[in-house]
């Protein structure tokens, strides 16, 4: 019923036109399985979390980073200079915001080649392995894959996409070129609240996030679950094991109403979202 390794003939096929009959008022998509021999079909992460932590050379503890603040406005020299002093301040990475693309104000070219030079300065002055998520997204294809191969050829470690507003066919090109190529990818979110948010309609993220882990993606934003209630905890710690467990047992109590197996499939890092500070750090940790 469905093309091998195509996450987006899987959605055109199970959610493609059933959302807009008429006869429905509401429906939302909770869970579904994946058979194995369909997750076989994908190649899934580029790399997955252990090549990921060897190529960082980082064991045994969260990875560490942050968003550069202002995400808009800033010249290409400043951002680089921001990306520095994060960097050499004790953070594993520091991270483009959805949002930076290639505007005016900060072409992504300069952006690419100011901040490849904070990492390099950083990296000799901590003798430690730094990256920066540098947004590959584009609005072709072809512009994505030219901005990653730039970045290969700068020397970074990690590019980043917007998955959803993206799309799964320039996701999945994109992870492709990365596992050939050495790259990292980090995967934003951005726009998953348009589809996961209503509790009676949409599609819930824990498939959002398979399709992820099935598309490629070495780490994804995954919500915080720090202050929230305890349900949404559980449930949102349910589709954490989903992207980073070989095998995932049915747990209704936890949201997982399929038992799981990735067979062979990389798992992929879940990366707490915003609005943290360093009182949340403890309870993080925990997790």
């Amino acid at each position: 019923l469905f093309e091998e390794g195509s996450v987006t003939n899987m959605f055109t096929s199970i959610v493609g036109n059933v959302f807009g009959f008429k006869a429905l008022r509401a429906l939302r998509l909770e869970d579904l399985r994946i058979p194995p021999a369909y997750v076989k079909t994908f190649q899934g992460p580029p790399h997955g979390i252990q090549v990921e932590r060897d190529k960082l050379n980082k064991y045994g503890r969260p990875l560490l980073g942050c968003t550069i603040k202002p995400k808009l406005g800033l010249s290409a020299k400043n951002y680089g200079r921001a990306v520095y002093e994060c960097l050499r301040g004790g953070l594993d990475f520091t991270k483009d915001d959805e949002n930076v693309n290639s505007q005016p104000f900060m072409r992504w070219r300069d952006r690419f080649l100011f901040c490849a030079e904070a990492i390099y300065k950083a990296q000799a002055e901590t003798g430690e392995i730094k990256g920066h998520y540098l947004n590959a997204t584009a609005g072709t294809c072809e512009e994505m894959i030219k901005r990653a191969v730039f970045a290969r050829e700068l020397g970074v470690p990690i590019v980043m996409h917007d998955y959803l507003t993206g799309g799964f066919t320039a996701n999945t090109s994109l992870a492709h070129y990365c596992r050939d190529n050495g790259l990292l990818l980090h995967i934003h979110r951005a726009m998953h609240a348009v589809i996961d948010r209503q509790k009676n309609h949409g599609i819930h993220f824990r498939v959002l996030a398979k399709a992820l882990r099935m598309s490629g993606g070495d780490h994804i934003h995954s919500g915080t679950v720090v202050g929230k209630l305890e349900g949404e905890r559980e449930i949102t710690l349910g589709f954490v094991d989903l992207l980073r467990d070989d095998f995932v047992e049915k747990d209704r109590s936890r949201g997982i109403y399929f038992t799981q197996d990735w067979v062979s499939l990389p798992g992929v890092l879940p990366v707490a979202s915003g609005g943290i500070h360093v009182w949340h750090m403890p309870a993080l940790t925990e997790i």
